[in-house]
């Protein structure tokens, strides 16, 4: 496509810039949109109760007769997670590889929208028309199969979303990256790059999966009368099979346990994704007919999360499984950061109870290292780079390597979510921002927990709460009960019986002060009861709880 009179192309992040998750890019020329991906990201330790957190799409709402289309990736959560979310505010087809369609229309059967959603499974190397956009999927390799990069064509250039990637030479089902488009996409020219930055800061390329097979084999065979557990992402079918493979190779049955992880792998086995040999696979209700040289269970939980099966089972809750002292768990993750401590929590609960536990060279990543980012590039030489999916080191990281490479400083954009960054062949610039940001899912509540709501449940939990209860009579405003304190989460109301009759007093105190000045304002004489509790909680024990008074009127 030429340029046509320097037109320029928008590219908006909505989400996955300066943190790791919640992938959402918008691309927008003149009338047209299309959104690369739509993820969601986990909640952090301060985010009390919230469930997951989506992207804030108030500008596609506002746009929302320009919307052409979703493209998707590949299938991680953190590029289709918020799909049905999203869905329900605005509806637009979707188009991605056999697999990452799949697990979508898994999200959509759950959440009762599939029949209203138009949904296209795209094969590699072929392209679609979404308005004046032209987009190729590209194979790429990752820790899921189906990953794809995008080139999307624009009447102002091509752009290159390399989606989470790897250079995997030996990948273990289907083909390597697809290096020769790349090529003869670099050849023709291309406008901008926006390539993964999740292994910026490491040096070197990063291991084919194929090595994690070969280690496993050795646990396997230096562990053949242990039952063995393996703990891995739901997602990465690739990983599951090589486990299959030595499982078979020792004579092992196999145990899928994890609702995540039995439908990842319900769904790969169905399209062919993964191959199981037959009566491989058996019901964990079928465990005790085994001994434990003839098991191997593949679970959820490497990442330490609570409810996950591996944590249930080292905090003695799984309602079938039993952690025993001959058990070898190989733990095939990386933790990510943040959830550190979870995992070493598990790890140390798994050993107490006398399981051995394995967590070195049991897993490779599936993102690029410096040098396989560096071979993009090369490929690419595009005129702008985008560092996208990282947190702001990581971004700044794939910068540097980019200006290594020679692409001039001025043309290189380290963006946050919400920027507006024009490109066009003549120039390139940030040219405004616009709303983005985290909306916070709590149960069926989208967007209903806010800020307030979040500093309260803080409050609530460091502080605890007094609740003051007091009874005044119509028209006269006369004291006829309580007032009543209760408390939650404050101090163990039996052991300080004194403190709560003290504080009772003072309540009482202040509301007959009120009443004998004739304030019949009950906003008022709340505020007098909150204020005289406060001062004296504080003086009495440097405590802030939250204080609620409620007033009755008989």
């Amino acid at each position: 496509m030429k340029n046509e009179n320097n037109s320029r192309v928008k590219v908006i992040p909505l989400g996955g810039m300066e943190q790791i998750g919640m992938n959402m890019t918008v691309i927008e020329f003149e009338d047209n949109i299309i959104v690369v991906d739509c993820g969601l990201s986990f909640p952090s330790d301060d985010m009390l109760g919230i469930d997951l957190v989506i992207p804030d799409i108030t500008y596609l709402k506002e746009n929302v007769d320009k919307v052409k289309g979703f493209v998707f990736t590949h299938g991680h959560e953190d590029h289709i997670g918020a799909v049905p979310y999203i869905l329900k505010e605005l509806n637009a087809p979707l188009y991605g590889t056999k697999l990452t369609m799949a697990l979508i229309d898994h999200k959509l059967k759950e959440h009762n929208i599939l029949k209203t959603t138009k949904r296209k499974v795209v094969k590699y190397g072929q392209s679609i028309n979404l308005g004046c956009f032209r987009i190729e999927f590209i194979r790429t390799n990752h820790s899921i199969a189906d990953a794809a990069a995008l080139a999307i064509y624009t009447p102002a250039g091509t752009i290159i979303h390399t989606g989470d990637f790897k250079v995997d030479y030996t990948p273990v089902f289907g083909d390597m990256i697809d290096l020769q488009r790349f090529g003869e996409i670099g050849k023709k020219g291309v406008l901008a790059l926006l390539c993964d930055s999740t292994n910026a800061l490491r040096p070197g390329f990063t291991m084919s999966e194929r090595t994690v097979g070969k280690t496993f084999d050795n646990i396997f065979s230096e562990h053949r009368s242990n039952r063995i557990i393996v703990a891995t992402f739901a997602s990465n079918v690739d990983r599951v099979q090589q486990i299959i493979n030595s499982a078979y190779k020792y004579g092992r049955k196999v145990i899928i346990e994890g609702r995540s992880m039995v439908n990842v792998i319900g769904t790969a086995s169905e399209l062919g994704y993964i191959n199981i040999p037959e009566n491989t696979l058996i019901d964990i209700e079928a465990m005790k007919n085994y001994t434990d040289e003839q098991i191997v269970m593949i679970t959820t939980g490497s990442q330490g999360e609570s409810m996950a099966a591996l944590s249930r089972m080292a905090a003695s809750i799984h309602k079938k499984v039993t952690i025993k002292p001959n058990d070898t768990i190989i733990l095939s993750s990386t933790p990510i950061p943040g959830n550190e401590k979870a995992v070493s929590k598990v790890i140390n609960e798994l050993s107490m109870k006398g399981a051995e536990v394995i967590f070195q060279d049991t897993h490779v990543s599936g993102h690029a290292c410096q040098e396989e980012i560096k071979l993009i590039y090369s490929l690419l030489h595009p005129k702008y780079s985008v560092p996208v999916h990282g947190e702001f080191r990581h971004l700044k990281s794939q910068a540097e390597i980019a200006a290594s490479l020679g692409i001039p400083k001025e043309n290189i954009y380290i963006l946050r979510s919400g920027d507006v960054l024009e490109l066009g062949n003549e120039e390139a610039g940030v040219t405004g921002h616009v709303p983005s940001g985290s909306i916070l899912v709590d149960g069926l509540g989208v967007g209903d927990v806010g800020n307030i709501v979040l500093r309260d449940r803080q409050n609530l939990s460091e502080n605890g709460i007094i609740i003051v209860v007091l009874t005044l009579e119509k028209y006269s405003n006369q004291l006829l009960a309580g007032p009543d304190i209760v408390s939650r989460g404050f101090v163990y109301v039996r052991e300080s019986e004194d403190l709560m009759e003290e504080a009772r007093l003072v309540v009482s105190e202040a509301v007959e002060d009120c009443l004998e000045r004739n304030i019949s304002d009950w906003t008022k004489i709340k505020n007098v009861i909150k204020d005289s509790l406060n001062d004296y909680l504080w003086k009495k024990m440097k405590r802030n709880p939250i204080i609620l008074p409620i007033i009755m009127e008989v």
